[in-house]
């Protein structure tokens, strides 16, 4: 899959590799890649088996890339090969395990026996034969892989894995056929056999946490319909979703989900858009309402016109920003990748010494060459590769299912750092819409006759404040008279005639200017101008000049749960913020209503000085968190250490994606919150895991040079340290947001 990214002359190719087994292989594959003409960058991720790489465009590019893919010793496949490919049963790739086990154990039963007393020791030829199909057959993938890795002069889990069992065997093949008639020596068939089958034990085992840690990539991709019912000549015709065009008319009928994204031309329904949002409640779709592209339809039948197809569509974005994040290489990962250069020569060395130390110290040559086999059993690095980017895998997966996107690992190791969370106001801290909040008329007035004259004025506009006037009339079910000669003045109000008489409705500053008069009005406004709303004034034209009718005063909601979103981050010990455009009262009256003291409000904020703001904070020495709506704050997103955006699903959503490390895919601000707590939650196992990585080698090594340990344990050991990685990764599965004032912050996605 190659897509085009920024800069304009460099392209994104995305290559699955086959074969990798340890962080050596990851070093590997990215020198290789690196050496292809024009490549500029690249991350090859263990966990999802897969490389990124920016590239500038030349003829035949992935074919060189692919080239150098195998001509490392590994096998490139499409990018979503993992993916696309069938659901496997958990048994899938069981065979070899099954086969090395039934071989292995008869090798075990004099280990066995000498717990209970006894001394069972079977024949040399027998042991003999059933070791060496294990070292052979089964085992050919380590010595084919540790093959290649000689050639290009490197090293990796495969060749540690292939020399000290290969020694193993040639040990014992020598001391049997060595031994003199009638004597049976000790061999170590055994020692090899049960490595290779652990080994491949934990491979196993580690291929399917593996799946599990893709099922969150897995089921976006199942909310994709196969076929779409296209509107056409001869009616309903079922199409392949890829053969849809924008502009189509397409029928989707009660229980199915929508295939791509575009806009209900005919007929009303409920639409489930929890995928999406993580909001259970259906929402009602009529004419022109959006929809998108894998949410469920409920039990009406629509006609939708397609408005986004293939990689444009909602959903599309949402797979490549989960897609994006799993495949990204967290910060921590380079220092793993620069230990893991080195990594296997280390060993190498280090078992060497173990021969000669133990074979010059007096001791039997076998035990010299077991001890130092053990040590090369060990110190396979599987573990330290898998460490960080399961981790990742599983904490951006079931983050993705509750509505978070994590668009990079970068994003998600900084946000659990954060010291402080600065919000911006309108349409994050509160509901974005204006809302008639005072309508003021004289005492002997007809309110709801002056309301309705107020919203007959408005009616033709499309301003926020006009509809908000209009909205409280209907409200009343007020109905509304004609307006004749309706004029506009843009940016101050409009006037219009009713039934003959000459209304006007406009800013306290345009009446001003016309010498409007206020009478009864006046200690009204000076009460709701402290209060910081946006005032407008209603007036009729009299012979004696324009007399004030009504006063309106406008506001914003805050969202629901702000307030205890505000106190769980100070729990946490975050300092939060406020950004607003609004002059100081006004945006002080929203902050005392959110729970911000006046020391936290920023106020008369241009939208282009946000990003300056968040500059100063940064260079205060604190990791700056912005939330912010996503489209008039992409600046201020883009320049805080994270940016958090909460997308409007069809809405700001693009801009969201872009300008944000973060987007929270409904507007509830628990979620913000629930995102830091999956950080610190992702960034806790990767440490857990990183530290039990490199606690199998460094005790194991020690333990093992000193001849602590034998190659059955070491095995053992090695195989279980992938294992313990993977399951404690997976343990993030489990993560549920916390309830933060929303009845619905835990309802899942997928």
């Amino acid at each position: 899959m190659t897509t085009p990214q920024t800069p304009a002359d460099t392209l994104r190719v995305d290559l699955g590799i086959h074969g990798m087994t340890c962080a050596s292989c990851v070093g590997r594959a990215e020198r290789a890649l690196k050496k292809v003409p024009g490549v500029q960058e690249v991350s090859v991720n263990l966990a999802t088996e897969s490389a990124r790489v920016m590239v500038l465009p030349s003829d035949q590019i992935e074919a060189r890339l692919k080239r150098a893919v195998r001509d490392a010793g590994y096998e490139p496949v499409a990018a979503n090969a993992a993916i696309d490919a069938p659901l496997e049963s958990n048994w899938a790739g069981f065979a070899p395990v099954a086969l090395g086990l039934a071989l292995s154990l008869p090798l075990m039963l004099p280990m066995l026996g000498d717990l209970f007393g006894q001394h069972w020791m079977l024949p040399s030829w027998l042991q003999f034969v059933l070791a060496t199909p294990v070292q052979f057959i089964l085992g050919a993938r380590f010595y084919k892989a540790g093959w290649h890795s000689l050639k290009v002069l490197s090293g990796n889990m495969d060749l540690l894995v292939a020399m000290g069992t290969s020694a193993g065997w040639a040990l014992s093949v020598w001391l049997w056929l060595s031994a003199t008639p009638g004597n049976m020596p000790h061999l170590y068939f055994e020692a090899s056999a049960v490595v290779i089958t652990l080994v491949l034990l934990g491979k196993w085992l580690e291929a399917r946490a593996k799946r599990q840690t893709t099922s969150a990539i897995r089921a976006l991709h199942a909310l994709r319909p196969e076929t779409a019912h296209l509107l056409g000549l001869d009616g309903e015709v079922d199409v392949p979703i890829d053969e849809v065009l924008v502009g189509d008319e397409l029928a989707v009928r009660p229980g199915e989900r929508f295939a791509v994204d575009g806009r209900v031309k005919e007929g009303q329904t409920q639409v489930d858009e929890s995928m999406l949002t993580g909001e259970p409640l259906p929402v009602s779709k009529t004419l022109r309402d959006k929809v998108t592209g894998g949410t469920l339809n409920g039990d009406g039948r629509v006609i939708v016109q397609v408005t986004a197809t293939g990689v444009d569509t909602v959903l599309a974005g949402i797979i490549r920003l989960v897609e994006d994040a799993q495949a990204a290489k967290a910060p921590i990962q380079r220092l793993v990748d620069k230990v893991s250069a080195v990594f296997v020569p280390v060993v190498l060395v280090l078992a060497l010494l173990t021969l000669l130390g133990w074979w010059l110290s007096g001791a039997a040559f076998e035990v010299a060459v077991i001890n130092a086999v053990t040590v090369l059993v060990i110190a396979c690095p599987c573990a330290l590769g898998l460490a960080t980017p399961a981790a990742i895998m599983a904490g951006t997966g079931v983050a993705a299912r509750y509505g978070i996107l994590i668009k990079d690992a970068q994003a998600l190791e900084l946000a659990h750092k954060a010291g402080v969370v600065v919000f911006d106001k309108t349409g994050t801290l509160t509901l974005g819409q204006a809302r008639l909040t005072d309508f003021v008329v004289p005492t002997d007035a007809d309110q709801d006759a002056l309301l309705t004259l107020a919203a007959a004025l408005q009616s033709g506009s499309g301003h926020p404040l006009a509809r908000a006037v209009v909205t409280a009339a209907q409200d009343k079910q007020l109905a509304l008279p004609v307006v004749t000669q309706l004029q506009s003045t843009p940016g101050k109000g409009l006037r219009g005639q009713v039934n003959g008489s000459d209304y006007w409705i406009g800013s306290v500053r345009w009446m001003q200017e016309l010498d409007a008069q206020l009478d009864g009005l006046d200690t009204h406004l000076q009460s709701l101008t402290a209060q910081g709303a946006t005032l407008a004034i209603m007036a009729q034209q009299t012979p004696a000049g324009l007399q004030a009718l009504a006063l309106l005063a406008f506001g914003d909601e805050p969202k629901a749960g702000a307030n205890a979103t505000i106190a769980t981050l100070r729990a946490r010990g975050i300092q939060v913020m406020m950004l607003s455009g609004d002059n100081t009262a006004a945006a002080l009256a929203m902050a005392q209503r959110v729970g911000f003291l006046p020391g936290e409000v920023i106020s008369n904020v241009l939208p282009g000085d946000k990003a300056a703001h968040i500059t100063r904070l940064k260079q205060q020495g604190l990791t700056v968190v912005m939330v912010g709506d996503g489209v008039n704050d992409a600046p201020a997103l883009a320049a805080a250490d994270v940016g958090m955006a909460m997308a409007n699903v069809g809405g700001g959503t693009d801009v969201a994606m872009h300008a944000a490390g973060i987007t929270l895919m409904r507007g509830e601000l628990a979620l913000v919150a629930a995102a830091l707590d999956i950080s610190d939650r992702t960034v806790a196992k990767i440490r857990q895991n990183l530290f039990w990585a490199f606690i199998y080698n460094v005790a194991g090594i020690p333990l093992a040079a000193f001849g602590f340990l034998n190659p059955v344990m070491a095995g053992a050991a090695m195989a279980m340290s992938s294992v313990s990685v993977m399951s404690n990764a997976l343990l993030l599965k489990r993560w549920q947001p916390n309830q933060l004032g929303s009845e619905h912050i835990a309802s899942r996605v997928v």
